[in-house]
């Protein structure tokens, strides 16, 4: 945090057992720890922060009831993890595509097996998320030869990254035209569980599904039932409904299933740059400067007012 701390701005560095006593006194939180969960309960009745940032890209965690109300200006650290995100998922594209995993496995049990892989080129993926994440992934995919399409709130044609994005309400079917369906959205009540049984019954059963987004954009139950029964081909999960993935977990087993433990966004350095993206904004803030990544905590992710609020 040497960063921070050479802006000049006094800084309080607590653990979860002495957030409570500390809110009250602080001007700004910067929620290093993502992953967890003591800020509703430690929130004051009145009082508090005046501005939360978040060390992820994700705010479901922080849109609590009494922040969402609150005054309290929320940013991101959107932009740090939009381009390793968009490699990790063509790595993932092409480890389908060239049956890698199968590859890996005959190679550990020393099996010569010869067989055919596809071709990427032409294959089409839709990509469910338009924000920065979705649209680099969506340039990645594109420059690698797929016929890439979108999905977000509001439809639009000739998207310069996704191409057509497909509104939500037309969501399946878009999905029954893709061979990969990337999952880049944020949580929100609209996207909760956006992947159930119905939506996966409409994919092909050719079909990849790719969740970089939030675990629980899938139905978990409903996606392994559908992998079983062969309704899809294969999945490339790096997050789920509980992290860590518990030991009795049948996704771990499946061999059309890529698990990987929360990693598509963390390419070396990633830390440095999440440190840097907050005291740039402290800069502003202590500028009298707009902030950077407000997130419009009715929508749930970042909008177009990137005002200081």
């Amino acid at each position: 945090m040497a960063a921070v701390e050479a802006a000049g701005t006094p800084v309080r560095y607590v653990r979860e057992p002495d957030l409570a006593a500390a809110l009250p006194g602080a001007d700004v939180l910067f929620m290093w720890d993502f992953w967890s969960g003591a800020l509703p309960a430690a929130w004051p009745a009145s009082g508090g922060p005046r501005w939360v940032h978040i060390a992820s890209a994700g705010v479901d965690r922080l849109l609590f009831p009494a922040l969402v109300e609150a005054d309290t200006v929320v940013t991101n650290s959107r932009g740090v993890f939009d381009e390793p995100i968009a490699e990790y998922v063509l790595g993932l594209v092409l480890a389908f595509a060239k049956d890698l995993p199968a590859t890996l496995r005959l190679q550990d049990a020393r099996r010569w097996r010869h067989r055919e892989t596809e071709r990427i080129t032409g294959a089409r993926a839709l990509v469910v998320g338009t924000g920065p994440i979705g649209r680099a992934i969506g340039r990645r995919l594109t420059a690698a030869g797929l016929a890439v399409s979108g999905a977000g709130r509001t439809g639009r044609a000739a998207d310069p990254d996704l191409g057509t994005v497909h509104p939500m309400e037309r969501l399946d079917a878009a999905l029954a035209e893709a061979d990969y369906v990337v999952l880049a959205a944020p949580l929100t009540e609209r996207t909760r569980d956006m992947i159930d049984a119905a939506a996966l019954a409409r994919m092909k059963p050719t079909a990849r599904l790719v969740n970089v987004g939030r675990g629980q954009l899938v139905v978990e139950d409903d996606l392994i039932a559908a992998l079983r029964a062969g309704r899809i081909a294969g999945a490339a999960l790096d997050v789920f409904r509980d992290e860590p993935l518990p030991p009795a977990s049948p996704l771990w087993g499946m061999p059309n299933v890529i698990v990987s433990p929360h990693m598509s966004g963390d390419a070396t350095g990633w830390r440095e740059d999440l440190v840097r993206v907050f005291a740039e904004n402290l800069r502003r803030w202590t500028e009298g400067r707009p902030l950077r990544n407000v997130v419009d905590k009715d929508l749930g992710y970042v909008g177009s007012n990137r005002g200081r609020g």
